[in-house]
């Protein structure tokens, strides 16, 4: 799979964010790990949460910040069971922490899509290439994604 060289940007609110959903997976999918920045309360989790309902996920979808990650699937444009991890890396103190909870084990598992929240905290594990998915609250409705490849 070749991953392109891409930088975008999505504008939503939540009445529109089905439709932001739909768009970002079209720039997003030849990304295999996705990394969610953004402060407390952006809106990481409702977007991630948006993208998987497009997908299709047959699992709930919830904030793994407790659980540190969450499996969900989904079945492919090809038929195939797709697996995701979906991370909140909020409580992680760098990498060596990660490493020990099993997160480098999930981000370099190739079968998986990963969607890391709070990735800036441990950074050095993400594989290249992945996706800068920076989410800010420009307003009380109104969220940014700012998406650069990281290769």
């Amino acid at each position: 799979m070749t991953v392109p060289d891409v930088s975008f940007s999505i504008s939503y609110t939540l009445d529109s964010i089905a439709d932001a959903a739909a768009g970002f997976w079209q720039q997003a999918r030849d990304f295999r790990v996705l990394a969610f920045e953004g402060d407390m309360g952006a809106g990481k989790t409702t977007f991630v949460h948006a993208v998987c309902d497009h997908l299709g996920v047959v699992d709930a979808v919830s904030s793994p910040t407790f659980a540190l990650i969450n499996e969900y699937h989904y079945t492919n444009e090809r038929g195939e069971d797709q697996l995701i991890y979906h991370m909140d890396w909020y409580r992680i103190n760098g990498e060596e922490e990660a490493i020990q909870a099993g997160m480098e084990d999930a981000v370099l598992d190739e079968r998986a899509y990963c969607f890391v929240e709070w990735a800036e905290k441990a950074r050095l594990l993400l594989p290249l290439p992945y996706l800068q998915v920076s989410v800010e609250a420009v307003s009380r409705e109104e969220r940014l994604l700012r998406c650069t490849a990281i290769i």
